[in-house]
């Protein structure tokens, strides 16, 4: 998919007047008394930011990944939880979009990309994170479906979503493992309910939940292209949109760190001038830049090598890795910059150092991420 340049212009200049107008007055209490942000959510599905890279014909924007990320970035830099919260979603719908049935296209993204119900991926679980193919949630058959019995944790919009995209085992025996992993499509009712907030440094406002699967019934419709044992690749495609997205947030939140440290080492003044011509400062401000503008063109490539359906991993790898590195760096540096006043909540950066760190670590570990990209660059040059 791709979006003209006039319709993107168009679409970024609604998403900053909305973030104007209705999330930089709440952003900083929401945030603090970590409150879910029902208003702004509803303003978000009405913008269609939940319906973003849904194709036109299942009721979305049908936007290209490349303006996604542009848009994510842009709401990072106000308020980086907004963009955790279509983010799941979206992997979610990109896995029916991608992989799914006709029948479970025409069924379920409409309603998602209206916002109507909205979700996430349910992957991680207690004992389970970066090594998926590790997971016990299990799926066993049951007349013309399955029953899920299992937990899953750290699950984004796991208390006000809809529906999840659930990875289980369907065969535990399979070898290799991967073989024996379906993905289903469940909404919440008999046999599954979310327990317990997780309390969280950062990234409040967004609802990070367990999940509790208990003889959950599920009908074979809702496996994701209707065949056991494809639901790791699929999780797979659909986490590159998702490290895009968190490459994207990185540069939002490394950008907004800059921007603070910018405009105030300008208004402080010590021994008799403003900490701008100062040369310590100076330095700190250059590799600033200098980090986001890299950041953010690692981050526009692997997007647009996404757009042209080529295979990414390496790309947005490298795009997540070294944004989020960038993030977590800017962040520090700018409260430096403050001094005191960084550590101070009535300034925006001491959330950019609460939030950053989770960037390094969701939709894949960067250690992770330097493991795929070392793979894919011998794999892309033998000898």
């Amino acid at each position: 998919m791709q979006t003209s340049s006039e319709d993107e212009k168009l679409i970024l200049a609604s998403v900053e007047q909305f973030l104007e107008r209705d999330v930089v007055p709440h952003a900083m209490e929401l945030e603090h008394n970590d409150t879910w942000p029902e208003e702004i959510v509803a303003k978000m599905s009405e913008l269609g930011l939940f319906g973003s890279i849904i194709q036109t014909e299942y009721g979305g924007l049908g936007l290209s990944c490349s303006t996604y990320a542009k848009i994510v970035e842009t709401v990072s830099r106000v308020w980086m939880s907004l963009s955790g919260i279509f983010n799941s979603h979206l992997i979610m719908s990109s896995c029916v979009q991608r992989y799914g049935t006709e029948e479970q296209k025409r069924k379920w993204l409409p309603k998602f990309a209206s916002g109507e119900m909205r979700g996430g991926i349910a992957l991680t679980e207690p004992n389970c994170g970066t090594d998926l193919q590790a997971i016990r949630t299990r799926a066993t058959k049951d007349g013309d479906g399955y029953r899920i019995n299992g937990t899953k944790t750290w699950i984004s919009n796991g208390i006000y979503g809809h529906t999840f995209a659930v990875l289980t085992k369907t065969d535990p025996e399979a070898d290799p493992r991967h073989r024996g992993i379906t993905l289903f499509l469940v909404e919440k009712g008999d046999g599954f309910k979310h327990s317990r907030k997780l309390e969280k440094l950062g990234y409040k406002g967004i609802d990070s939940a367990e999940l509790l699967f208990e003889d959950c019934y599920v009908p074979k419709e809702n496996i994701i292209g209707g065949i056991e044992g494809q639901g790791f690749k699929q999780i797979m495609g659909g986490l590159e949109l998702g490290r895009i997205n968190v490459a994207a947030r990185g540069v939002g939140v490394a950008q907004a760190s800059l921007d603070e440290a910018v405009k105030y080492a300008q208004q402080r003044q010590t021994f008799g001038k403003p900490i701008a011509e100062h040369q310590a400062i100076q330095l700190n401000v250059a590799d600033m830049v200098t980090r986001t503008e890299a950041a953010r063109l690692l981050t526009y490539r692997a997007a647009d090598s996404y757009d042209k359906g080529e295979r990414c991993d390496m790309e947005a790898g490298m795009a997540k890795l070294f944004a989020t590195e960038a993030a977590l760096k800017n962040s520090m540096d700018s409260m430096r910059v403050h001094g005191g006043y960084g550590y101070s909540k009535e300034f925006p950066v001491e959330r950019f150092y609460r939030d950053a760190p989770l960037l390094t670590i969701g939709e894949g570990t960067n250690e992770l991420q330097r493991i795929i990209i070392a793979r894919q660059l011998f794999a892309r040059n033998p000898i």
